[in-house]
């Protein structure tokens, strides 16, 4: 299992989403095919087929606690664990 595949599987997991580091995050997105756009402090994911907007914003050098869980609640809800584009 690659490095990619582990960060999935802890995101996935639920049991550190105090610690996922936002950069790590971001890339993830954009290997499943996410498009990015950056307002401000604010970086937006958007992809087709998936109806809601990803907003995620730097709480240090990690995501923010709640975002993660959004993030992991739309990978779970569209089946996009397997999407890891390596």
């Amino acid at each position: 299992m690659g490095r990619h595949e582990k960060f999935l599987l802890k995101v996935l997991c639920g049991s550190s989403d105090r610690n996922i580091n936002f950069d790590d995050l971001r890339n993830l997105l954009r290997r499943m095919g996410f498009d990015e756009y950056t307002r401000s402090s604010h970086h937006m994911f958007r992809k087709e087929g998936v109806e809601e907007r990803i907003n995620l914003q730097k709480e240090g050098k990690n995501a923010k606690p709640y975002q993660v869980k959004q993030v992991r609640s739309i990978i779970q809800k569209y089946g996009l664990g397997g999407l890891l584009d390596v």
